[in-house]
Protein backbone atom coordinates (compact mmCIF):
# COMPACT_ATOMS: atom_id res chain seq x y z
CA UNK A 1 0.00 0.00 0.00
CA UNK A 2 3.22 2.39 0.71
CA UNK A 3 4.56 1.91 -2.12
CA UNK A 4 1.31 2.65 -4.26
CA UNK A 5 0.79 5.95 -2.38
CA UNK A 6 4.67 6.73 -2.21
CA UNK A 7 4.68 8.31 -5.44
CA UNK A 8 1.55 10.73 -4.46
CA UNK A 9 3.06 11.64 -1.55
CA UNK A 10 6.47 12.58 -2.94
CA UNK A 11 4.34 15.34 -5.21
CA UNK A 12 3.86 16.91 -1.62
CA UNK A 13 6.86 19.05 -0.01
CA UNK A 14 9.08 16.64 1.72
CA UNK A 15 8.50 18.52 5.13
CA UNK A 16 4.33 18.19 4.60
CA UNK A 17 4.46 14.83 3.64
CA UNK A 18 6.27 13.40 6.25
CA UNK A 19 3.58 15.55 9.15
CA UNK A 20 0.58 13.75 7.07
CA UNK A 21 2.24 10.52 7.73
CA UNK A 22 3.20 10.89 11.53
CA UNK A 23 -0.83 12.42 12.23
CA UNK A 24 -2.12 9.34 10.59
CA UNK A 25 0.31 7.36 12.57
CA UNK A 26 -0.35 9.38 15.60
CA UNK A 27 -4.01 9.09 14.69
CA UNK A 28 -4.12 5.00 14.30
CA UNK A 29 -1.82 4.59 17.05
CA UNK A 30 -4.66 6.02 19.65
CA UNK A 31 -7.54 3.41 18.15
CA UNK A 32 -7.38 0.42 19.51
CA UNK A 33 -8.65 -1.75 17.03
CA UNK A 34 -6.17 -0.16 14.14
CA UNK A 35 -3.05 -0.72 16.68
CA UNK A 36 -3.83 -4.18 16.91
CA UNK A 37 -4.16 -4.49 13.00
CA UNK A 38 -1.10 -2.74 12.36
CA UNK A 39 0.79 -4.59 15.48
CA UNK A 40 -0.28 -8.18 13.21
CA UNK A 41 0.89 -7.09 10.22
CA UNK A 42 4.06 -5.79 11.16
CA UNK A 43 4.95 -7.90 14.42
CA UNK A 44 8.31 -10.08 13.87
CA UNK A 45 10.34 -10.74 17.01
CA UNK A 46 13.03 -13.62 17.07
CA UNK A 47 14.81 -14.34 20.19
CA UNK A 48 18.59 -14.24 18.00
CA UNK A 49 17.58 -10.64 17.70
CA UNK A 50 17.60 -9.31 21.55
CA UNK A 51 19.99 -7.54 22.58
CA UNK A 52 21.66 -5.52 25.47
CA UNK A 53 23.16 -1.99 25.57
CA UNK A 54 24.44 -0.30 29.02
CA UNK A 55 22.51 -2.34 30.75
CA UNK A 56 19.17 -1.63 28.91
CA UNK A 57 17.60 -4.93 27.13
CA UNK A 58 16.04 -4.17 23.54
CA UNK A 59 13.74 -6.50 22.08
CA UNK A 60 15.50 -5.93 18.97
CA UNK A 61 18.36 -3.87 17.84
CA UNK A 62 16.65 -1.99 14.84
CA UNK A 63 15.21 1.87 16.23
CA UNK A 64 14.21 5.02 14.78
CA UNK A 65 16.85 7.65 14.70
CA UNK A 66 16.49 10.75 16.06
CA UNK A 67 14.29 13.66 13.74
CA UNK A 68 11.87 12.23 13.14
CA UNK A 69 9.59 12.09 16.15
CA UNK A 70 10.70 15.58 18.00
CA UNK A 71 7.41 15.62 20.25
CA UNK A 72 7.20 12.30 21.67
CA UNK A 73 4.41 11.32 19.70
CA UNK A 74 4.74 8.85 17.99
CA UNK A 75 7.04 6.01 20.29
CA UNK A 76 3.77 4.12 20.30
CA UNK A 77 2.71 3.87 16.46
CA UNK A 78 7.02 3.20 16.25
CA UNK A 79 6.56 -0.15 18.38
CA UNK A 80 3.45 -1.14 16.89
CA UNK A 81 5.38 -1.00 13.63
CA UNK A 82 8.26 -3.15 14.94
CA UNK A 83 10.98 -0.77 16.52
CA UNK A 84 12.79 -1.68 19.07
CA UNK A 85 13.76 1.63 20.58
CA UNK A 86 12.88 5.36 19.66
CA UNK A 87 15.14 8.13 20.05
CA UNK A 88 13.44 11.36 20.62
CA UNK A 89 14.44 14.39 19.59
CA UNK A 90 16.49 17.03 18.90
CA UNK A 91 14.97 18.37 22.16
CA UNK A 92 16.26 21.69 23.19
CA UNK A 93 15.45 23.65 26.62
CA UNK A 94 12.94 26.16 24.94
CA UNK A 95 11.06 26.13 22.02
CA UNK A 96 12.63 27.38 18.49
CA UNK A 97 11.08 27.00 15.19
CA UNK A 98 13.87 26.20 13.68
CA UNK A 99 14.86 27.37 9.88
CA UNK A 100 13.01 28.85 7.55
CA UNK A 101 11.25 26.66 4.88
CA UNK A 102 11.41 24.89 2.73
CA UNK A 103 13.57 22.70 4.81
CA UNK A 104 13.95 18.93 3.79
CA UNK A 105 14.69 17.78 0.77
CA UNK A 106 14.27 14.66 -1.39
CA UNK A 107 16.73 12.81 -3.75
CA UNK A 108 15.29 9.90 -4.49
CA UNK A 109 17.73 8.89 -6.82
CA UNK A 110 20.40 8.80 -4.14
CA UNK A 111 17.74 7.35 -2.12
CA UNK A 112 18.54 10.47 0.40
CA UNK A 113 17.29 13.39 2.03
CA UNK A 114 19.18 16.60 2.83
CA UNK A 115 17.11 18.65 5.89
CA UNK A 116 18.26 21.90 7.37
CA UNK A 117 15.80 21.31 10.08
CA UNK A 118 17.97 23.51 12.64
CA UNK A 119 16.29 21.65 15.96
CA UNK A 120 12.59 22.67 15.52
CA UNK A 121 10.42 21.57 18.40
CA UNK A 122 8.60 22.53 21.27
CA UNK A 123 11.10 23.00 24.03
CA UNK A 124 11.75 19.85 26.51
CA UNK A 125 8.63 20.88 28.74
CA UNK A 126 6.38 19.88 25.79
CA UNK A 127 8.22 17.01 25.35
CA UNK A 128 8.35 16.25 29.31
CA UNK A 129 4.61 16.16 29.35
CA UNK A 130 4.24 14.19 26.46
CA UNK A 131 7.01 11.56 27.71
CA UNK A 132 4.91 11.88 31.25
CA UNK A 133 1.88 10.46 29.28
CA UNK A 134 3.41 7.18 28.12
CA UNK A 135 5.36 6.58 31.17
CA UNK A 136 3.73 8.05 33.99
CA UNK A 137 6.59 6.38 36.30
CA UNK A 138 9.66 5.83 35.09
CA UNK A 139 10.07 2.16 36.23
CA UNK A 140 13.83 0.74 35.58
CA UNK A 141 14.15 -1.35 32.77
CA UNK A 142 17.42 -2.12 32.76
CA UNK A 143 18.93 -5.72 33.03
CA UNK A 144 19.89 -7.31 36.62
CA UNK A 145 23.52 -7.70 36.33
CA UNK A 146 23.84 -8.76 39.77
CA UNK A 147 23.47 -12.48 38.80
CA UNK A 148 19.76 -11.98 40.28
CA UNK A 149 16.96 -13.82 37.98
CA UNK A 150 16.05 -10.67 36.36
CA UNK A 151 11.90 -9.39 37.51
CA UNK A 152 8.91 -9.68 35.24
CA UNK A 153 9.50 -5.73 34.16
CA UNK A 154 12.91 -6.26 33.42
CA UNK A 155 12.05 -9.13 30.98
CA UNK A 156 9.09 -7.30 29.50
CA UNK A 157 9.30 -6.87 25.60
CA UNK A 158 9.06 -2.88 25.37
CA UNK A 159 10.14 -0.30 23.61
CA UNK A 160 12.99 1.44 24.83
CA UNK A 161 13.08 5.40 24.61
CA UNK A 162 16.14 7.36 23.91
CA UNK A 163 15.50 11.26 24.09
CA UNK A 164 18.34 13.27 21.96
CA UNK A 165 19.43 16.47 23.42
CA UNK A 166 20.65 19.76 22.08
CA UNK A 167 20.77 23.22 22.34
CA UNK A 168 19.26 26.39 21.08
CA UNK A 169 20.47 28.35 18.49
CA UNK A 170 20.96 31.77 20.34
CA UNK A 171 22.58 30.36 23.24
CA UNK A 172 26.12 31.19 23.06
CA UNK A 173 28.77 28.10 22.81
CA UNK A 174 30.43 29.37 26.00
CA UNK A 175 27.18 28.82 27.75
CA UNK A 176 26.12 25.48 25.49
CA UNK A 177 27.09 23.47 28.65
CA UNK A 178 23.85 24.89 30.17
CA UNK A 179 21.12 24.14 28.08
CA UNK A 180 22.92 20.38 27.80
CA UNK A 181 22.49 20.16 31.62
CA UNK A 182 19.08 21.84 31.71
CA UNK A 183 17.37 19.85 28.92
CA UNK A 184 19.28 16.32 30.51
CA UNK A 185 17.80 17.34 34.19
CA UNK A 186 14.41 18.37 32.85
CA UNK A 187 14.36 14.72 30.63
CA UNK A 188 16.66 12.05 31.76
CA UNK A 189 13.98 10.88 34.31
CA UNK A 190 11.48 9.89 32.05
CA UNK A 191 13.75 8.47 29.65
CA UNK A 192 15.91 5.30 29.65
CA UNK A 193 18.77 6.69 28.18
CA UNK A 194 19.83 10.39 26.90
CA UNK A 195 22.26 10.99 23.90
CA UNK A 196 24.42 14.22 23.38
CA UNK A 197 23.95 15.83 20.09
CA UNK A 198 26.76 18.16 18.97
CA UNK A 199 27.18 17.06 15.50
CA UNK A 200 24.07 18.46 13.69
CA UNK A 201 25.47 20.83 10.72
CA UNK A 202 22.32 22.88 11.05
CA UNK A 203 22.87 24.55 14.10
CA UNK A 204 25.82 27.25 13.29
CA UNK A 205 29.24 26.26 15.23
CA UNK A 206 27.50 23.61 16.67
CA UNK A 207 30.19 21.04 15.89
CA UNK A 208 33.18 23.14 17.36
CA UNK A 209 31.86 21.92 20.41
CA UNK A 210 33.96 18.85 19.15
CA UNK A 211 36.86 20.26 20.71
CA UNK A 212 37.94 18.67 23.27
CA UNK A 213 37.98 21.36 26.08
CA UNK A 214 34.47 22.71 25.54
CA UNK A 215 33.68 18.99 24.77
CA UNK A 216 34.74 17.68 28.40
CA UNK A 217 32.72 20.77 29.63
CA UNK A 218 29.60 19.68 28.18
CA UNK A 219 29.55 16.35 29.40
CA UNK A 220 30.87 17.13 32.76
CA UNK A 221 27.88 19.17 33.59
CA UNK A 222 25.38 16.15 32.20
CA UNK A 223 27.29 13.95 34.16
CA UNK A 224 27.04 15.92 37.25
CA UNK A 225 23.44 16.26 36.62
CA UNK A 226 23.62 12.39 35.59
CA UNK A 227 24.88 11.59 39.21
CA UNK A 228 21.54 13.27 40.72
CA UNK A 229 19.20 10.51 39.34
CA UNK A 230 18.09 7.81 41.68
CA UNK A 231 19.39 5.40 39.15
CA UNK A 232 22.02 7.19 36.56
CA UNK A 233 20.96 6.56 32.98
CA UNK A 234 23.36 5.79 30.13
CA UNK A 235 24.68 9.11 28.10
CA UNK A 236 25.37 8.35 24.44
CA UNK A 237 27.53 10.86 22.40
CA UNK A 238 26.31 11.67 19.08
CA UNK A 239 29.13 12.07 15.96
CA UNK A 240 29.60 13.82 12.96
CA UNK A 241 30.51 11.44 9.62
CA UNK A 242 33.19 14.57 9.07
CA UNK A 243 35.77 14.91 11.55
CA UNK A 244 39.64 14.19 10.82
CA UNK A 245 40.30 10.21 12.13
CA UNK A 246 42.77 12.70 14.87
CA UNK A 247 39.28 14.93 15.72
CA UNK A 248 36.98 11.56 16.05
CA UNK A 249 39.95 10.34 18.64
CA UNK A 250 40.09 13.40 20.51
CA UNK A 251 36.23 13.47 20.73
CA UNK A 252 36.12 9.67 21.83
CA UNK A 253 38.84 10.24 24.27
CA UNK A 254 36.37 12.81 25.77
CA UNK A 255 33.38 10.93 26.33
CA UNK A 256 35.63 8.02 27.83
CA UNK A 257 37.09 10.81 30.42
CA UNK A 258 33.63 11.31 31.06
CA UNK A 259 31.86 8.29 31.48
CA UNK A 260 29.92 8.46 28.67
CA UNK A 261 28.39 4.60 28.06
CA UNK A 262 28.66 4.91 24.24
CA UNK A 263 28.55 6.40 20.87
CA UNK A 264 25.78 6.70 18.19
CA UNK A 265 27.66 7.06 14.55
CA UNK A 266 26.40 9.35 12.72
CA UNK A 267 25.27 12.60 12.44
CA UNK A 268 24.03 13.59 8.53
CA UNK A 269 27.54 14.61 6.34
CA UNK A 270 28.15 18.12 4.61
CA UNK A 271 29.82 15.98 1.78
CA UNK A 272 27.99 15.09 -1.17
CA UNK A 273 30.57 12.78 -2.69
CA UNK A 274 28.52 10.77 -5.21
CA UNK A 275 24.98 12.26 -5.10
CA UNK A 276 23.52 13.07 -8.31
CA UNK A 277 20.06 14.48 -7.31
CA UNK A 278 19.28 18.56 -8.13
CA UNK A 279 18.93 18.74 -3.83
CA UNK A 280 22.34 18.29 -3.75
CA UNK A 281 23.17 21.68 -4.41
CA UNK A 282 20.82 22.71 -0.35
CA UNK A 283 22.21 23.61 1.86
CA UNK A 284 22.24 21.29 5.13
CA UNK A 285 22.39 17.52 6.29
CA UNK A 286 22.64 14.47 4.09
CA UNK A 287 21.41 11.09 5.52
CA UNK A 288 20.42 8.14 3.73
CA UNK A 289 22.77 5.47 0.94
CA UNK A 290 25.11 8.01 0.24
CA UNK A 291 26.09 8.44 4.01
CA UNK A 292 26.38 4.48 4.82
CA UNK A 293 30.16 3.33 3.99
CA UNK A 294 31.12 6.51 5.66
CA UNK A 295 29.45 5.73 8.74
CA UNK A 296 30.30 2.53 8.81
CA UNK A 297 33.79 3.36 8.28
CA UNK A 298 33.02 5.78 11.31
CA UNK A 299 31.70 2.96 13.77
CA UNK A 300 34.59 0.46 12.62
CA UNK A 301 36.92 3.44 13.85
CA UNK A 302 35.02 3.78 17.08
CA UNK A 303 35.27 0.30 17.75
CA UNK A 304 38.90 -0.17 16.70
CA UNK A 305 39.50 3.12 19.54
CA UNK A 306 37.39 1.62 22.56
CA UNK A 307 38.81 -1.92 21.40
CA UNK A 308 34.88 -3.14 21.11
CA UNK A 309 34.78 -2.57 24.54
CA UNK A 310 31.82 0.80 24.24
CA UNK A 311 28.38 -0.07 22.38
CA UNK A 312 27.99 1.81 19.23
CA UNK A 313 24.64 2.84 17.73
CA UNK A 314 25.40 2.84 13.97
CA UNK A 315 23.29 5.22 12.34
CA UNK A 316 23.65 6.21 8.54
CA UNK A 317 22.24 4.15 5.09
CA UNK A 318 20.59 1.72 7.10
CA UNK A 319 17.65 0.73 4.88
CA UNK A 320 17.82 -3.00 4.33
CA UNK A 321 18.66 -5.91 6.29
CA UNK A 322 22.20 -6.12 4.48
CA UNK A 323 22.30 -2.72 5.39
CA UNK A 324 21.62 -3.28 9.14
CA UNK A 325 24.07 -6.53 9.01
CA UNK A 326 26.61 -4.43 7.46
CA UNK A 327 26.53 -2.01 10.02
CA UNK A 328 26.62 -4.34 12.94
CA UNK A 329 30.09 -6.35 11.78
CA UNK A 330 31.29 -2.82 11.85
CA UNK A 331 30.69 -2.69 15.36
CA UNK A 332 27.65 -1.52 15.98
CA UNK A 333 25.57 -3.11 18.78
CA UNK A 334 22.03 -1.54 17.46
CA UNK A 335 21.23 0.52 14.49
CA UNK A 336 18.94 3.45 13.62
CA UNK A 337 17.23 4.74 10.38
CA UNK A 338 15.16 7.56 9.59
CA UNK A 339 15.58 7.80 5.97
CA UNK A 340 15.32 3.92 5.12
CA UNK A 341 12.10 4.30 6.24
CA UNK A 342 11.33 7.19 4.18
CA UNK A 343 11.94 4.90 0.79
CA UNK A 344 11.08 1.34 1.89
CA UNK A 345 7.92 2.48 3.73
CA UNK A 346 5.83 1.65 7.38
CA UNK A 347 7.51 -2.39 7.06
CA UNK A 348 11.17 -1.32 6.87
CA UNK A 349 12.07 -2.73 10.65
CA UNK A 350 9.81 -6.11 10.04
CA UNK A 351 11.85 -6.45 6.69
CA UNK A 352 15.19 -6.05 8.57
CA UNK A 353 14.57 -7.79 11.59
CA UNK A 354 13.13 -10.74 9.54
CA UNK A 355 16.40 -10.64 6.66
CA UNK A 356 18.69 -10.06 10.17
CA UNK A 357 17.56 -13.43 11.63
CA UNK A 358 17.93 -14.92 8.29
CA UNK A 359 21.46 -13.80 8.03
CA UNK A 360 22.85 -14.92 10.92
CA UNK A 361 21.26 -18.55 10.88
CA UNK A 362 23.27 -18.29 7.71
CA UNK A 363 26.35 -17.25 8.80
CA UNK A 364 26.18 -19.82 11.96
CA UNK A 365 25.73 -16.87 14.03
CA UNK A 366 22.99 -17.36 17.21
CA UNK A 367 22.29 -13.71 18.15
CA UNK A 368 23.45 -10.09 17.06
CA UNK A 369 25.79 -9.54 19.72
CA UNK A 370 28.31 -12.71 18.08
CA UNK A 371 27.99 -10.34 14.63
CA UNK A 372 28.95 -7.36 16.49
CA UNK A 373 32.45 -6.27 14.69
CA UNK A 374 33.41 -9.37 13.16
CA UNK A 375 34.56 -7.60 10.16
CA UNK A 376 36.75 -5.05 12.41
CA UNK A 377 38.16 -7.73 14.52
Amino acid sequence: MYQALKPLLFRMDAERAHELVTGLLRRAGGQPAVARMIRALYAYEDPSLATTLAGLRFVNPVGLAAGFDKRAELVEPMALLGFGHVEVGTVTPRPQPGNLPPRLFRLPGDEALVNRMGFNGPGMQAVARNLRELRPTNGDRRQATDGRRPTADERRPTTIIGVNIGKNKDTPLERAAEDYAAAFATLAPLADYVTVNISSPNTPGLRKLHERAALEELLGAVATENARLARPLPVLLKVSPDETDAALEEVVGAGMATGCAGFVAVNTTLSREGVRGRAAREMGGLSGRPLGARARATVAHIYRLTNGQVPIIGVGGVASAADAYAMIRSGARLVQLYTGMVYAGPGAARDIKRGLAQLLWRDGLRTTTDAVGVDVR
